[in-house]
């Protein structure tokens, strides 16, 4: 302060500079805004990829607006059931990590990127839905049908695995009689097309289905089978990667509309890199959680090149007829198809 004020007016300058901090002080406390951040699965980061990306990206968003931004995380679904947080994002100033389950009501469209088999790896899905023109038309559908903004694909621990409790499955054969957990109409298709019965079941109850009999198997990622200790429940996992297992991080519009630039690019900036984080650490993992569940005693399958040609022949034309079915527009398929660089699917 010597430096800057007279020495005459020392003692009156330490004053009100002191003032003045105390008051800039309680601007900038009553400035932050503090955002309700929800999702699916325990708040465990050794088995919930998706708490790990919420956490990182809490510490990010706070760090990069200067705690302009104060996120609130609300894990195991706290806040309500998909479409109840949803509801929640479309109406109020929050943030949500929702499934196929959350969104598809709002953008059937969103469906298509879920067409089995459409790709080859981690590095092919994440081209797919940061570079492609479907993903952006699927981006702009949500913000003008519902007021969302689709911020990122957050993956929720690696490609889909089938698991049951009645028989090793190495072909779509296997699944005849079966009774699957499904997480949306989609994958109710699905199943059927394999010759077993799918039921809608959310996430919260699944465990009880299964350990009761109501389903005999469900479909996640090795990291949501341990983060549902469903290998307690469950004796056989098909590792046949047949979708690309992936939630959505989504966020009020006119929320983010609100905010001056400077603080909307520092927490845009702050999604994109707990994403790359996120992406990074789930992809290390996945070998370890197949192997932790070989140890729980789950009996291990990998299906031959030839078995997974035969989930594509049947899966693909079944769900490419069940799109259809749903009026779906070839338009957004085609798109899709375009950008996973595939020139043609079996129909």
């Amino acid at each position: 302060m010597n430096r800057i004020f007279p020495s005459a007016l020392k003692g009156f300058a330490s004053v009100g500079l002191v003032a003045g901090a105390l008051v800039a002080g309680s601007t900038q406390a009553a400035a932050a805004t503090s955002i309700n951040l929800s999702y699916n699965g325990a708040p465990d980061p050794d088995k919930n990829a998706v708490h790990v990306f919420a956490t990182n990206l809490k510490e990010l968003v706070e760090e990069k607006t200067d705690g302009e931004l104060v996120l609130e995380l609300y894990p195991n679904s706290m806040l309500g059931e998909e479409e109840d947080r949803m509801e929640q994002t479309m109406n109020t100033p929050t943030l949500n990590v929702a499934s196929f389950a959350g969104v598809s009501p709002l953008v059937e469209e969103i469906f298509v990127s879920a067409i089995p088999f459409l790709f080859a790896d981690f590095e092919a899905a994440r081209t797919f839905f940061d570079e492609g023109e479907y993903w952006n038309e699927v981006e702009a559908a949500l913000r003008e049908r519902a007021g969302v903004e689709m911020l990122a694909v957050v993956e929720e621990g690696g490609f889909l695995a089938f698991t049951n409790n009645q028989k090793p499955i190495t072909h779509p054969d296997d699944f005849e009689g079966l009774r699957f957990r499904a997480m949306d109409p989609s994958q109710v298709a699905l199943y059927e097309s394999f010759g077993a019965s799918g039921t809608p079941i959310p996430w919260t109850e699944v465990y009880m289905a299964l350990r009761t009999g109501v389903a005999d198997g469900q479909m996640n990622p090795p990291m949501y089978i341990i983060l549902g200790s469903l290998y307690e429940v469950q004796d056989y996992l098909t590792l046949a990667n047949i979708q690309y297992s992936n939630q959505f991080l989504v966020g009020n519009a006119e929320m983010m509309e609100g905010w001056d630039d400077v603080t909307r690019e520092a927490f845009l900036d702050a999604v994109a890199e707990a994403n790359r984080n996120a992406r990074e650490h789930n992809e290390a993992k996945v070998e370890e959680r197949i192997a932790f569940l070989e140890e729980q005693g789950m009996e291990v399958i990998r299906p031959s090149e030839d078995d997974i040609a035969a989930f594509r022949n049947v899966g693909q034309p079944a769900y490419l007829e069940w799109l259809r079915e749903r009026g779906i527009d070839q338009r957004w398929v085609d798109l899709a198809l375009e950008d996973a660089g595939m020139t043609e699917l079996l129909d």
